[in-house]
């Protein structure tokens, strides 16, 4: 393939799977991308064996053309790699592996059927054919697998016991069965039918068929809504809302590590300002690739408060600002302030199913920034941002503030 072919060809700055076709438009090679525009251009770089292997520059000098699918979420884009791997099983993709110690998702046939991350090596050792209902996999990249299942989780309650449900022998392990249920890794009630449910939405997910999910999902928060369980249909709404805004920052900052991408992150950043209670604002700034987005900051006047309470005032802003599903979403929130500002929007987002990390900046009385709240990963690669994005923040909402008040002394 000509590097001069590939300059020419627009390649979305998204996440999706890309694949290498041969002179017969064979599939010589599959692979998954944060961002495919870079992705695919990682592979025309000098230094390309040293970064990966002989045999994929092999694979790169045979290709005569490079083919993209464009998916909603680097998620949704390691599952749709897997299936395909495993539909086409592409020459160059079979040979650089040995899937013997991959990860493969399988879910048992049995009455309370279980979902288990099992070794290849040991797949057949474990279980026969007729003890595994579904099979997903091999997953490549285990560490990413991992993060992915963490989201998943979040949407679909399953049990992963070590034995059959209802096989317990020892008071130990019915109680950690029941504490994971009240922390929320297991389903809370026994409805088989409502199980089996979950089992196949979780069925769908992991054949790449969201869009078909989503639309069973909407029939059930419909039938809710008429049978008057308002509960249960705001609790459907909240699940569609999540699977159609899959937020995997874990996953993009993995794929940057090990593959060097340069696809830029939205950090959004939130500050409540008033005057003891008085004429309450809150705001959000952007930043993206170091430079603030100010066509995209926004105002929020306080509805639900009228004294001092800038955690709850933080609550109202962040869960208006999600309502707005055709805004952007961010790969980091940051809020101004220290612990119970973090835990405030942890719990907009926990109740809303979404993950994103939020970080929290803490100042001193002059209101300097001492320390920034997050993890080392976050510190170490986004910390000059998160600063300017709360910077920006604290600037946005004191100007916001002063207009409304010196709008309400004019009145």
């Amino acid at each position: 393939m000509i590097r001069a072919e590939l300059e020419t060809k627009k390649l979305p700055d998204a996440p999706g799977v890309y694949f290498f076709l041969g002179a017969k438009k064979e599939i010589l090679y599959i692979g998954k991308a944060t961002s495919l525009r870079n992705r695919v251009r990682s592979y025309f770089a000098k230094d390309l064996r040293e970064k990966r292997s002989e045999l994929i520059e092999q694979m790169v000098e045979r290709a005569k053309t490079v083919e993209v699918t464009e998916t909603d979420s680097t998620l949704e884009a390691l599952i749709l790699e897997t299936n395909l791997i495993r539909t086409h099983k592409p020459h160059y993709n079979t040979r650089s592996k040995d899937d013997k110690s991959y990860n493969h998702l399988i879910i048992t046939n049995e009455a309370w059927p279980r979902v288990l991350v099992v070794r290849g090596k040991d797949l057949t050792e474990r279980f026969t054919e007729k003890e595994i209902k579904y099979h997903f996999g091999p997953f490549p990249s285990g560490q990413l697998f991992r993060e992915a299942l963490k989201i998943v989780r979040k949407l679909f309650k399953y049990y992963d016991t070590d034995k059959p449900l209802g096989s317990e022998r020892s008071k130990v392990v019915k109680g950690r069965i029941d504490f994971n249920r009240q922390i929320g890794l297991y389903p809370e009630h026994g409805d088989k039918a409502a199980y089996q449910k979950t089992i196949r939405h979780l069925r769908l997910f992991f054949e790449g068929k969201k869009r078909l999910l989503i639309k069973e999902l909407e029939k059930d928060m419909m039938a809710a809504a008429k049978q008057e369980a308002f509960e249960e249909a705001a609790r459907i709404k909240k699940k569609i809302f999540a699977l159609e805004h899959i937020q995997d920052v874990a996953l993009i900052q993995d794929d940057r590590k090990i593959y060097r991408d340069d696809r830029t992150v939205r950090i959004e950043a939130y500050d409540i300002a008033h005057l003891g209670g008085s004429d309450m604002v809150g705001v959000m700034t952007v930043v993206e690739g170091e430079e603030p987005k100010k066509s995209e900051y926004r105002k929020f006047k306080i509805q639900s408060l009228t004294g001092s309470n800038d955690p709850a005032a933080l609550k109202e802003v962040l869960t208006r600002r999600l309502n707005h599903p055709e805004w952007p979403f961010p790969q980091i929130i940051v809020v101004d302030g220290a612990a119970a500002q973090k835990n405030a929007a942890e719990h907009v987002l926990r109740r809303l199913g979404l993950v994103i990390p939020v970080v929290a900046v803490t100042k001193d009385e002059r209101h300097k920034p001492i320390r920034v709240v997050a993890s080392q990963k976050l510190r170490e690669q986004y910390e000059n941002q998160i600063l300017l994005a709360n910077a920006e923040a604290h600037r946005f909402a004191i100007t916001y503030h002063r207009q409304k008040r010196s709008q309400r002394q004019l009145r």
